[in-house]
């Protein structure tokens, strides 16, 4: 089976899609970990946390990209 892979102008979009859903995803386990515990209703505590979480890091990490990588380009020595 071969997977179907996205166009390339999509990359803008994809690389937030998926940096936002692992971070937020360790980001909200941690926090449930610390404040709950490790428990047997973790993973009821947690998805709707980590949920919450990604639908505010998204559309965040869209708007913050182009600043950042300005921010980047002034910090950082052109080769």
């Amino acid at each position: 089976m071969r997977l179907t892979r996205i166009p390339t102008r999509y990359s803008g979009i994809l690389m937030p899609f998926i940096l936002s859903i692992i971070m937020t995803m360790v980001v909200s386990a941690v926090a449930t970990v610390k404040n709950l515990g490790f428990g047997p209703d973790f993973v009821d505590n947690w998805l709707p946390a980590w949920a919450m979480s990604w639908v505010i890091a998204f559309p965040t990490l869209l708007m913050a990209l182009p600043i950042t990588r300005r921010l980047v380009r002034m910090l950082v020595q052109p080769v």
